[in-house]
């Protein structure tokens, strides 16, 4: 059995970064469709995936975890 803790694993570590760790993120026009969590963070400790509708105001909160997303340009 693979050791857990080998180099390949740590790269897979680190393309993803904790859901719901910061209550502020700045999102660009690439992240669209905008979803809470975002697909590069983990899910195993987050709430369900609910899509965001940012387009029409640039700001948006999560109705779960209370995020803002702010659209910068």
């Amino acid at each position: 059995m693979p050791s857990p803790n080998t180099a390949a694993d740590a790269l897979t570590r680190k393309r993803y970064v904790q859901a719901n760790a910061e209550k502020c993120y700045e999102v660009s026009r690439d992240d669209l469709p905008l979803s809470c969590p975002m697909p590069n963070m983990t899910l195993w400790n987050s709430h369900p995936r609910v899509y965001l509708p940012i387009e029409a105001t640039g700001r948006v909160k999560c109705p779960y975890c209370g995020a803002d997303y702010i659209l910068k340009d």
